[in-house]
């Protein structure tokens, strides 16, 4: 196999976004769309030029004209039709929250080795140089030992009809938003906190609209960060060393519109320095990974080690929110 032949598992909103990624790689051809609904299945394969068009998940996931599929279903889906994916021979590119409960990572993960299965989380921001940036200056001692990460992500969200206010969904803001600055944490300290605490505003749905999280990785490394549907939009990240600090504009967004990205560190001493990345095509990185691991037998960018890690630090910071009380991560042991 030379050609990686995708399939989209609904017609999901960011598909947008993955459409042209797939199509602009060198080793990727998009093949096919699924929906519930043979009709908009039909409709949206004429809208975006598609080839094929199924009128079910099932009959696109048995197809043998397709190798791999992405995932952008409603959060409380992701693992069963992943899951569903896996057993008929199919890659999975699932997009984040990769699953709301702990056990049902852990079971798409044993279906990806069991089938011998590429399988990963669709982090796209992880994927842009600007990140990747932050990665290589911390490694290099430029901010000396980091302290402090601070991360917000919010925007404004007020139809009650949005499947991000309904809980039996998997909605919530820290699922949808806050997993960003959550990730990039544990991205910039290399693993799980420690301990977490959290606090929370809840919708009359019961999800929470607004959340506020504080991780600690011992010896004074923290974390904090904080989503939102109620507060403007806002993605912002700041990291904080001995030696410096950093700010990242725009951090978890693709940046479609070609603008450069800009890192600015501020040294204790001397005169701010800005770089700026200019590349904006995180989307395409992301399935360009995916092919890398299908095609070529690589290891994923986004380990699934990581990406249980962001699962199980979720979880225990909505346990926080919950009880109001500390959630110490080695003795959490989530429903």
């Amino acid at each position: 196999m030379s050609i990686v032949r995708w399939g989209l598992l609904s017609t999901a909103r960011i598909n947008r976004r993955v459409i042209p990624a797939i199509r602009a790689s060198a080793r990727g051809r998009l093949v096919a769309v699924a929906s519930r609904d043979q009709a908009v299945a039909k409709a949206y394969a004429s809208q975006w030029e598609i080839p094929g068009a199924f009128g079910s998940y099932e009959s696109m996931l048995e197809s043998d004209d397709i190798d791999a599929v992405y995932n952008p279903l409603p959060n409380h889906l992701h693992a069963d039709w992943t899951v569903f994916a896996l057993e008929r021979g199919k890659h999975v590119l699932c997009e984040k929250p990769f699953a709301v409960r702990l056990m049902d990572v852990d079971r798409m993960v044993e279906a990806a080795s069991r089938n011998r299965r590429a399988l990963a989380e669709a982090f796209m921001y992880r994927h842009h140089p600007q990140t990747k940036k932050v990665g290589q200056w911390i490694k290099e001692g430029r901010l000396g030992e980091v302290a402090l990460v601070r991360g917000v992500f919010s925007f404004q969200l007020a139809d009650p009809a949005n499947i991000r206010m309904k809980p039996e969904m998997g909605g919530g803001c820290l699922w949808d938003v806050g997993v960003y600055p959550l990730s990039f944490a544990q991205y910039v300290f290399g693993g799980a906190p420690a301990s977490v605490v959290g606090e929370q505003t809840l919708s009359e749905s019961g999800v929470d609209v607004d959340f506020i999280g504080q991780m600690s990785y011992g010896a004074g490394r923290l974390a904090q960060i904080a989503s939102s549907f109620r507060t403007p939009f806002n993605t912002s990240i700041e990291v904080i060393g001995r030696d410096a600090r950093l700010t990242l504009d725009r951090p978890f967004i693709s940046g479609d519109d070609g603008t450069p990205r800009e890192l600015t560190l501020y040294p204790a001493s001397g005169a701010p320095e800005v770089t700026r990345t200019a590349d904006t095509q995180p989307y395409l990185h992301e399935v360009e990974d995916m092919h890398d691991v299908i095609l070529d037998g690589a290891r994923p960018y986004l380990s699934l080690d990581e990406t249980r890690l962001h699962i199980l630090t979720a979880l225990a910071l909505y346990a926080s929110a919950a009880t109001g009380q500390k959630v110490e991560l080695g003795s959490f042991r989530p429903q």
